[in-house]
């Protein structure tokens, strides 16, 4: 189920992302500001168990997570996004999962580290751009046969026919998006988007 959200702070850090003359740390910046205003949205439908209390005058009810959520930022892009969704969700845990793509644009997993039992915790998978759905497919792939069952992901652009795949491939999941963009290219780049969001993190290829 897609979710495309609406914010005027979205729009603005969303515009300077897409900026070419954005530099790195700016870049940075930027994307974990979009991450923290996704990451209330996104983490929504955590469940709550309520809890008491005391304040410094009296005992006070209140609200604990049902579970912690797990982060799954796909490297190296990803790796923007986690510092946000941490600041609002301090006890959740993060599982790293590197993908590269083959001669033949496949997606392939080069590093893991998704602890068995976390399966049965909410799981937000972070990367900021949905182009062909290639990478996320492997990933919620690799997710379904852990046994996660309770799946959202957060991603900054989407192309529409990475969202068609994933939407066919992986109903259940619930992906959050802060724009749709309009097209991919030859290359398989979001268009209009911007760019390669690792490499503009990071400032290397």
């Amino acid at each position: 189920m897609l979710t495309v959200l609406d914010h005027p702070l979205l729009a603005v850090h969303l515009t300077a992302l897409r900026d070419r003359s954005t530099d790195s740390a700016a870049f940075r910046r930027h994307l974990d500001a979009v991450g923290r205003l996704m990451a209330y949205p996104v983490l929504k439908a955590l469940g709550v168990v309520p809890t008491t209390v005391a304040t410094p005058l009296a005992e006070a009810p209140g609200w604990a997570l049902a579970a912690d959520p797990v982060l799954v930022p796909i490297l190296r892009a990803g790796l923007g996004l986690v510092e946000a969704f941490l600041a609002v969700a301090p006890s959740a845990g993060v599982s790293h999962l590197g993908l590269y793509r083959d001669g033949a644009h496949r997606p392939v997993v080069y590093f893991e580290n998704f602890p068995p039992g976390w399966a049965a915790r909410p799981i937000v998978v972070l990367d900021p751009m949905l182009a062909t759905g290639g990478s996320l497919a492997a990933v919620l792939g690799k997710l379904s046969r852990c046994g996660a069952r309770d799946v959202a992901v957060a991603a900054v652009l989407a192309a529409p026919e990475g969202v068609a795949r994933i939407e066919r491939e992986y109903p259940a999941a619930r992906l959050f998006v802060a724009a749709v963009d309009g097209h991919l290219n030859d290359d398989d780049f979001i268009v209009p988007g911007l760019g390669d969001a690792g490499d503009r993190q990071f400032g290397t290829p």
